[in-house]
């Protein structure tokens, strides 16, 4: 075993044995930047995005533009009144917290989108670095670099001229989680890259992240330091003109000598803080996941990690799920964290929850470690508290008959808060708590250590799905990683088992007339 074992053992069972270093304090005088900045690479402004989805042969910039606004561009200013413990900071400019599509833990968006942009595009080929504070794009490097990616990756020439890579600056998570910060990180990947799919179905494209490549390669390619920045997935784009471009190119002469020094970028981004911290248990998990294209599972090889048939009693059927009201670009501009806000008063339709249910129950990352139609790694449970038509309790979801099945009876609002270790939630006022839990150890055992990043991924885009699709229902959301994994795994009957609840989503109608700020008229 390696050691993506031993930290998944330390995440499951941090509730009760603290991770290292267990006194650290974060320096918030003292943070990061909430983006990599390029101080000496020119900004080149995004065109306005296109309205309205409809299909699309291919990614065009517009169509990028928009894609990447609604997910990691910032949509607006978050100043409403709410539980969360950054309250009294958001008044302030430099502490402003400001809205996005995607979801991220503890609202620190670590994740940093890098475009390398090759020959026929609508730039000149090179290297950019999406700014989402300006929604611009940085050039760090001019040259067409396609090739070294589709090197990394392994891949023979495959037509395509445009890929996406994420990288995680890991100091913009780790100065307030430290150790617990790889765990984070690797949802946010998953997040965005659901955001997209989410996105990109709408116009009838495909979005399929190869998390398997030489990720050394990669790092060395956009300048950065492999252990100060983990290269977590490459997305090639469906790019409008490619496929009648790679059948009109006749195929390249072969050259004649190798270059002197494969292509890098030589800007260095400006880090803010003054001093930066490394964190041993972040610098082994790192080490153990990099990526190798000579490891990439074999088809099927993830079937052994599926997730289990779903336990419980007899199943009880579930309405058709609702239709959203809201497309999905609408919905991920509408998407919030409902900090305190939730009105028990008010309880969700039995639709409203089989609508989340399922969406999330259907949700892939879409990997080239994934069957498209294979089994699933995620299972999912619901703690019910006030849904109307069905009686408060615990159940595991059953996609394949969309039922819920029995568990534990009885509301389950005091296990909840028990087990609940912040103050920006009160558990039992959610109409009802969904649980997402993957097979960890099985997944690693089938496909190694670079696994626990899939792993994660897996469930931060489960997230992801939660909070579009409670956005699109006009639904209040909250996804927690503040809670006793094991406890949760007790009460669903799984400490004998290797399935690990990861994280807690809250679904819920929020109180009505909230005091809000409305930055849209400000």
């Amino acid at each position: 075993m390696g050691y993506a074992h031993d930290y998944a053992s330390a995440i499951m069972y941090r509730g009760r044995i603290p991770m290292e270093p267990v006194d650290f304090v974060p320096d918030w005088a003292d943070r990061p930047r909430k983006a990599k900045f390029y101080p000496d690479a020119e900004t080149l402004p995004l065109p306005d995005p296109v309205s309205g989805p409809r299909p699309a042969p291919g990614f065009t910039l517009p169509l990028l533009s928009g894609m990447l606004q609604d997910s990691y561009g910032l949509t607006g200013r978050r100043l409403g009144v709410q539980a969360n413990t950054d309250l009294a900071a958001l008044p302030h400019y430099t502490q402003a917290n400001w809205s996005r599509g995607t979801a991220s833990g503890g609202g620190l968006y670590p994740v940093g989108v890098y475009w390398a942009a090759g020959a026929g595009g609508p730039l000149a080929p090179g290297v950019y670095h999406y700014a989402p504070h300006q929604h611009g794009l940085r050039r760090l490097l001019t040259g067409d670099v396609t090739g070294e990616v589709r090197e990394a990756l392994g891949a023979g020439p495959d037509g395509c001229t445009q890929y996406l890579v994420l990288g995680v600056k890991y100091w913009q998570n780790a100065f307030k989680y430290n150790s617990f910060s790889f765990h984070a990180v690797s949802m946010d990947v998953g997040a965005l890259i659901q955001t997209w799919r989410l996105w990109a179905r709408a116009y009838g494209l495909r979005i399929a992240p190869a998390l398997w490549f030489d990720e050394e390669r990669l790092a060395r390619l956009l300048g950065v330091v492999p252990e100060e920045e983990g290269i977590f997935a490459v997305l090639p784009l469906e790019w409008e003109g490619d496929g009648a471009r790679a059948l009109a190119t006749p195929p390249a002469a072969p050259s004649v000598a190798p270059l002197a020094a494969p292509p890098a970028v030589r800007l260095r981004d400006s880090e803010r803080s003054r001093t930066v911290l490394g964190f041993e248990t972040l610098r082994r998990i790192h080490g153990a996941t990099l990526g190798r294209a000579g490891d990439r599972p074999a088809p099927g090889a993830l079937d052994a990690a599926a997730a289990y048939p779903p336990r419980g009693g007899q199943g009880i059927p579930l309405p058709p799920p609702d239709t959203a009201p809201l497309e999905p670009a609408a919905a991920l501009r509408a998407r919030r964290s409902s900090f305190g806000r939730f009105d028990a008063g008010r309880p969700v339709t039995a639709g409203q929850l089989a609508a989340a249910l399922a969406d999330c129950a259907a949700t892939r990352v879409g990997s080239e470690a994934e069957r498209p139609e294979g089994p699933p790694l995620t299972s999912l449970y619901a703690f019910v508290n006030h849904v109307e038509g069905i009686a408060p309790g615990s159940y595991a979801y059953d996609p394949a008959a969309h039922a819920l099945r029995l568990v534990v009876a009885g509301p389950p609002g005091p296990f909840l808060q028990a087990n609940y270790f912040l103050s920006n939630y009160n558990l039992e006022q959610a109409a009802a708590v969904l649980v997402p839990t993957v097979r960890t150890t099985a997944v690693l055992d089938a496909v190694g250590d670079r696994g626990y990043r899939l792993v994660g991924a897996a469930v931060g885009a489960v997230a992801q799905t939660l909070y579009a699709t409670a956005a699109a229902h006009g639904l209040g959301a909250g996804v927690a990683l503040g809670f006793d994994n094991v406890s949760y795994a007790e009460r669903l009957g799984l400490e004998d088992t290797d399935e690990a609840p990861l994280l807690i989503m809250l679904l819920g109608h929020e109180r009505p007339r909230p005091a809000d700020f409305r930055h849209e008229i400000a």
